[in-house]
């Protein structure tokens, strides 16, 4: 039986009921059934949510899990018959097939069997897929209800899956490059030393370990990790690490920078020196490379990290770094939005002027690679409904690969607005240096920091292929 959502739900009385009545729902499988299944049971067996390891069972691919099917027969029997009121008292299921991705279901109940006395019922339960071939089979023993309800369906919230998938998109796209030679700076703590090692695992760079000798092993050895393989500088202090990383980088022995135990302060100090520093013709800038699950498309954001109130010239630099970082990365003619308050340019607002500005660089060529736009508030910028709503023409409006905000503060809370509530994760990186630097944080998880020893791999890789 189909029915609307917005519908009631009615029972079927015991008295009602006949031996032979039956009732049946479909479902379509998908993936997201499987893992909502998995997140509320618990049960991660990879045959069900790994692909690679699927492909080495006796099925060759992902399939549901087991008690996904069983649970659709106690949708037809507390929704369909009985209904509501009813009280599970038994079941028992036989599995004949897998449930493979894109398998239908149809679920079926039939009353067998009617006990007046207690007022319970036995029911033969059937799973066929697409096919009509015989997935569960099996009966189940219910209380019926004696009295006739009727309430609304309740409607469900949505429930939206946020898998990182972006993220997973960055390390994917750096799985062919060789590894990058990345000097990991002061690793005398266990989340630094583990996120160096765990990069190195997953093929993404070569770690140097710079640093106390002493208190990196032991960094090491709380870990539980082995870090044999890898160089290590002994430096007396974190101080040290950083100027060695740095001098290690205009050697040429390391092509990218990863920030250990130390305040970002004392590393950049080093990164920013105009004797001996990685400085270039650009100010140095700060882009994070947003998974937002309910936005389309990877987001860059620039610059919550470094510049704090950007002049006009800084700002070009930022655009333009963003710009090169998503290049690499793969996006050829990546979509600017310039951010401020308004979508007009008032001379009382200092961003819009700028924006305004920035624009016209870009049109003079003075910013390259990308299709800019602004001033565009945050709405306008990423919705294209918001956008039409105020007659914006833009080839950026609601469609936005990277947000330029007017200084440090928005784009920081802008950055922690879209993390703590809307579930969005990202990774950094510190560009418009010689060399890309993975700025790390304490509370970055792997798939993070993995990410941003990534960012830094593609873009290594994108100025090598630059140069030959």
């Amino acid at each position: 039986m189909d029915r609307n959502e917005h519908d009631n739900i009615e029972n079927r009385t015991f008295d009602e009921i006949q031996i032979g009545d039956s009732a049946s729902i479909a479902k379509r499988l998908t993936l997201d059934d499987i893992k909502l299944f998995a997140i509320m049971s618990g049960d991660i067996n990879p045959a069900h949510l790994d692909d690679d390891f699927a492909k080495s069972t006796r099925f060759q691919e992902i399939v549901a899990h087991g008690m996904w099917g069983g649970a659709l027969i106690s949708t037809v029997l507390g929704t369909e018959l009985p209904g509501a009121g009813t009280i599970y008292l038994g079941q028992t299921l036989r599995f004949r097939m897998p449930v493979r991705l894109g398998d239908v279901l149809r679920v079926s109940v039939k009353v067998r069997d009617k006990d007046q006395a207690r007022k319970r019922i036995t029911f033969d339960c059937l799973c066929v897929n697409q096919d009509g071939r015989t997935v569960i089979e099996g009966e189940a023993e219910v209380q019926a209800p004696t009295e006739k309800i009727s309430r609304p369906r309740a409607v469900l919230p949505r429930v939206r899956l946020a898998e990182r998938a972006r993220l997973h998109e960055l390390l994917t796209a750096a799985d062919l490059p060789e590894p990058v030679d990345m000097a990991v700076v002061h690793p005398v703590d266990e989340v630094s030393i583990c996120g160096a090692w765990e990069a190195a695992q997953h093929g993404l760079i070569r770690p140097v370990l710079v640093g106390p000798e002493a208190k990196v092993r032991a960094a090491a050895e709380e870990a539980g990790i082995d870090i044999g393989d890898f160089p290590l500088v002994d430096v007396p202090h974190s101080h040290a690490a950083a100027a060695e990383a740095v001098a290690m980088t205009r050697a040429g022995r390391v092509a990218s920078i990863m920030k250990g135990a130390l305040h970002t302060d004392e590393l950049l100090h080093e990164v920013v020196k105009r004797d001996g520093g990685l400085r270039t013709e650009r100010c140095i800038s700060h882009v994070m490379a947003f998974d937002v699950p309910t936005y389309p498309r990877p987001l860059f954001i620039t610059d919550a990290a470094i510049n704090i109130y950007p002049t006009l010239s800084d700002k070009r630099d930022i655009v333009q770094n963003a710009i090169d970082l998503a290049h690499a990365v793969g996006n050829d003619n990546p979509r600017v939005a310039i951010l401020s308050a308004v979508e007009t340019v008032n001379p009382k607002i200092a961003s819009t002027v700028e924006a305004a500005a920035l624009c016209k660089m870009a049109e003079r060529g003075q910013i390259r690679g990308g299709t800019i736009d602004g001033p565009l508030a945050f709405d306008n910028a990423v919705s294209e409904a918001a956008a039409a709503a105020k007659d914006i023409v833009s080839p950026v409006a609601g469609r936005a690969d990277i947000l330029v905000a007017p200084d440090l503060e928005s784009a920081n809370m802008l950055m922690k607005q879209l993390t703590y509530l809307a579930d969005a994760t990202g990774a950094g990186l510190v560009v418009g240096a010689r060399v890309p630097i993975v700025l790390t944080s304490r509370a970055d998880d792997a798939i993070t920091r993995m990410a941003s020893c990534a960012l830094a791999l593609l873009v290594a890789e994108y100025r090598k292929k630059a140069k030959a």
